[in-house]
């Protein structure tokens, strides 16, 4: 067998009294994709940072192709052929394509003067050695997510790469942008180029994995070939419990002669056409597929940040015009948006403060000033009846774990008292414990009565959260099913299908 291109062994690593490694040994073979999976906070970003140089372990030893480095350097990391491409890809959005890949090979030969053929001949070669096509002089924030990831995989080839660890890699990816990503992978591995796959995306990980390492609390609890390890036992590996979605006990949806939202026709241009659904009393609705098929644009109408064109909305039987976010609040509409970070939270504030912000006009003397024994009273209500994991609401928000960011994001909008609420991609970026307490927390808030829309491409979410499941392409509506009347295998291919290869199977 080969010598490993990376060796850790006995790795611990401290920060204060917490304990974030403990004794934790690895190594990565030439051309082999390992997947490395934890919860938030299991020690996954720690290890990659060791890996990187960019923390230096309090004990153990760390091998770069057989050689020892007590103290690693990211500069010695990146010459022995370690990249790491983070979730935000250390792009530059106002720079092209080409000076994005270009830019490091630039910089290595401290080029004073700027040769564009040089550049641009530098970046087909970086696009062609991973067999993709991109147009060289569009900025890259004009780019979808899934070609910044592609970008930076050219970078990293450039810089003669011969690991490439990539943090979670799939969070804002479609299904099909998946499918794209993971044939990369296999060109990779084709050349001998490692990856280490760090996800929190089990069904991801059982396809792509050759090897798969766990960590739990700190510690490396499992590490074995991946062909024998099924979903279940990486989830009780990972959580140190095991998740049972067997029996999910789904409440009935509500008399369906007055709907809790009805749409009749409803477009937007550029979003969507002739859109007609009806949402019942304790319903969870399932909206789903692929990027461009209009589910979030849907979404962003009915909250009324973009609203349609034509159409007709309906509250509990009453016609409603949503022109504006605060029409949808006023006819008891909320929305969790797919990006926490950017979108649903303010993270440098308190998590009190992030709770009761959509209710704050009731906290308010009449003076101006607000409540504040009256604000934590609030909060507090919402931080228990959400169990979000912390010492105290004064704390700022980004202190939490993205599962309890996510629980602050929806306790934000439960503090309405909504009876719609629309939710999209609600468990993305969250790990497997906390993303089973979710789906729970959903279950349970249309027991209660709430009509939920979900939004999701996470076939095994929809179908144990959702009564039915609306299928979107190309803007419309096109196909609709009771969740017991098909499997996750057929969802999972009329939603990659394209448009004449699903007319092609209907016709069958």
């Amino acid at each position: 067998m080969s010598e490993p291109i990376i060796r850790v062994e006995n790795i611990s690593k401290r920060f204060g009294g917490v304990i974030a490694l403990n004794e934790v040994s690895l190594s990565i073979f030439p051309g082999e994709i390992c997947c490395l999976v934890g919860e938030n906070g299991s020690g996954k970003s720690t290890l990659i940072k060791i890996i990187s140089g960019v923390y230096a372990p309090d004990e153990g030893d760390i091998y770069l192709n057989n050689k020892l480095y007590k103290k690693l350097t990211p500069i010695d990391s990146i010459r022995e052929g370690i990249q790491v491409i983070y979730q935000d890809f250390s792009l530059f959005p106002n720079l092209t394509v080409a000076e994005n890949i270009a830019i490091n090979h630039q910089l290595a030969h401290r080029k004073n003067l700027v040769n564009w053929q040089e550049v641009e001949k530098i970046a087909r070669e970086g696009l062609q050695r991973i067999n993709i096509e991109l147009p060289l002089d569009e900025l890259v924030e004009n780019l979808s997510t899934a070609d910044r990831q592609l970008i930076a995989i050219a970078k990293a080839i450039l810089a003669d790469a011969r690991l490439i660890i990539m943090d979670e890699p799939t969070t804002a990816l479609t299904q099909k942008e998946v499918i794209a990503l993971f044939k990369v992978i296999i060109d990779l591995k084709e050349r001998g180029i490692s990856t280490l796959f760090v996800s929190h995306k089990l069904n991801e990980v059982r396809e792509i994995a050759e090897r798969t390492v766990i960590i739990r609390n700190g510690k490396k609890v499992l590490d074995q070939d991946a062909r024998g390890i099924d979903i279940a036992t990486m989830e009780y590996h990972m959580t140190g419990r095991r998740l049972d979605s067997s029996n999910i006990a789904f409440s009935p949806p509500g008399d369906m002669h007055t709907p809790l939202l009805k749409v009749e026709n409803l477009s937007l241009r550029h979003g969507f056409v002739d859109v007609s659904f009806a949402l019942r009393k304790n319903e969870v609705l399932g909206i789903t597929g692929l990027l461009g098929s209009g589910r979030t644009e849907l979404a962003l109408a009915l909250f009324g940040e973009l609203p349609a064109d034509s159409g007709r909305i309906f509250v509990q039987g009453k016609e409603v015009h949503i022109n504006s976010i605060q029409q949808a609040v006023k006819n008891q509409i909320g929305y969790v948006p797919d990006d926490r970070i950017q979108q649903g939270l303010f993270l440098d504030q308190s998590i009190n403060d992030n709770i009761i912000i959509s209710v704050i006009d009731r906290l308010v003397t009449r003076i101006g000033l607000i409540k504040s024994k009256t604000k934590n009273e609030v909060s507090n209500q919402w931080i228990q009846r959400m169990a979000i994991k912390t010492p105290s609401g004064k704390l700022p928000v980004k202190t939490l774990s993205g599962g309890n960011q996510q629980r602050v994001v929806l306790a934000k909008w439960l503090a309405t008292m909504p009876k719609i609420l629309i939710l999209n991609g609600p468990t993305v970026g969250v790990d497997v414990g906390s993303k089973a307490e979710i789906h729970e927390l959903i279950r349970q808030l249309a027991n209660e009565g709430i009509g939920i829309i979900l939004i999701s491409d996470d076939i095994p979410e929809l179908f144990q959260t959702c009564h039915r499941i609306l299928l979107m392409r190309t803007g419309r509506i096109v196909e609709e099913y009771q969740r017991n009347d098909i499997d996750e295998q057929y969802l999972y291919q009329r939603l990659i299908f394209s448009e004449n290869q699903a007319k092609a199977v209907s016709e069958d």
